[in-house]
């Protein structure tokens, strides 16, 4: 008998967990917002642009969905943000690095209609490099997880 209730509280956390949207990632920040999708990505642009992040990409599987297959999904946005002024010192640190720019966001819609930040930070994105790109690529990446920390709080803010 222990075992069945063993198993059935399994079952509940791991079926709570399917639907409880981002799950946090070795590398990645997962914020939960009280912000719903539309709003948060609206700040997430304004936000980038106070950090003098340029928005340098957007991708909806949201948008494609709707006009390529007529169905409706879940809000869903990969938002690429990026600047000059952290690009010339990653190219001169590692050109391979390049690949890696710009640093993406990823706006979600969760069941309840809020909406959740996430994206992994610069340090982990970057650290494929820091062998070729030593201590230069190494303080660009820790002054870019400070940029996107702060982007990250001012979008969750109330």
């Amino acid at each position: 008998m222990f075992r069945y209730l063993i198993a059935a509280a399994f079952l509940m956390f791991t079926t709570h967990l399917a639907f409880a949207g981002m799950q946090q990632r070795q590398g990645w920040v997962v914020v939960p917002t009280s912000h719903d999708y539309a709003t948060l990505t609206k700040r997430v642009k304004t936000a980038a642009a106070r950090q003098n992040l340029g928005v340098v990409s957007q991708a909806s599987a949201t948008i494609g969905a709707k006009k390529v297959l007529n169905r409706t999904i879940p809000g869903n946005t990969v938002i690429g943000l990026y600047h000059p002024r952290f690009a010339v010192p990653m190219l001169e640190a590692s050109v391979a690095a390049g690949i890696e720019a710009p640093i993406r966001v990823y706006v979600t819609e969760n069941a309840d209609k809020t909406a959740t930040l996430s994206y992994k930070t610069p340090s982990h994105v970057f650290s494929p490099y820091m062998g070729e790109g030593g201590e230069k690529l190494k303080t660009l990446a820790a002054e870019l997880d400070a940029v996107f920390e702060a982007l990250a709080t001012e979008v969750a803010a109330n």
